[in-house]
């Protein structure tokens, strides 16, 4: 089996669709849409493009799908404003009924777990960054290598006998660059770019009356993502302790 990643697009239905015409060309067996899917300026539109896919699209919640379901909300008030607004019990049911995780076998890779953040928890952060002990710790529940998003950057890493896999985001990425960004598993891993016109989703979503400064950030003026990887590996920090 041949997998595509495609984790954290929050409602970036423009770079979802760039994403989907290359995958198409992939030939993969499977999607895994990795988590914190909806949580942005198109979420019904976004969850509907995938759920038309059929059964070659798996999904696990993320973060941001368990807080559009049913809170608390850690987004930004006027975020949550928005979504709550522009989606449907039919959706946060859906929501709910995802799972946190799920293992398939991956040609070349073997046993492969997918889950939004680390096995343990949905908001834990993971970074090229991370001490090696702490990713030790994070991972060991999980099998020889795992797939996972959240921090919206790319990573490839192994410490010990464990490969963790960052799948990057499709819709709002901390690579310092905009574009979509996906990962290809089978028979080893392989990231990917898309390119689309990111400028012109932020303006089209201002125009609907998205709050899309946090958008504007990631997208037409990105920080680079060392700085995000730092600034992330501080709040892991007092996390910690």
């Amino acid at each position: 089996m041949r997998v595509a990643g495609l984790y954290d697009i929050h409602g970036n239905i423009d770079a979802l669709e760039a994403v989907l015409a290359e995958v198409d060309r992939e030939g993969v067996d499977r999607i895994v849409v990795g988590g914190d899917v909806a949580a942005g300026p198109y979420p019904e539109e976004t969850v509907a493009r995938l759920r038309a896919l059929g059964p070659t699209v798996t999904f696990i919640r993320g973060n941001a799908d368990r807080e559009l379901a049913d809170g608390p909300h850690k987004m930004p008030e006027i975020v949550a404003e928005w979504l709550a607004a522009r989606t449907s019990d039919a959706l946060r049911n859906e929501l709910r009924a995802w799972p946190e995780q799920v293992r398939l076998d991956v040609n070349g890779l073997g046993e492969v777990l997918f889950c939004h953040a680390t096995p343990r928890n949905d908001e834990e952060i993971f970074t090229e960054l991370s001490p090696d002990a702490v990713v030790a710790e994070m991972f060991a529940a999980g099998p020889g290598v795992t797939v996972v998003g959240h921090t919206h950057m790319q990573v490839d890493r192994r410490v010990g006998d464990k490969r963790i896999v960052n799948a990057g985001s499709v819709g709002l990425p901390y690579e310092g660059d905009a574009a979509a960004f996906w990962v290809v598993l089978g028979p080893d891993v392989q990231h990917r770019r898309t390119a689309y016109d990111a400028a012109a989703v932020v303006e089209r979503a201002t125009r609907d009356g998205y709050p899309s400064e946090f958008f504007r950030e990631s997208l037409v003026e990105p920080e680079s993502r060392r700085a995000v990887a730092e600034f992330f590996e501080g709040v892991a920090a007092k996390q910690r302790g």
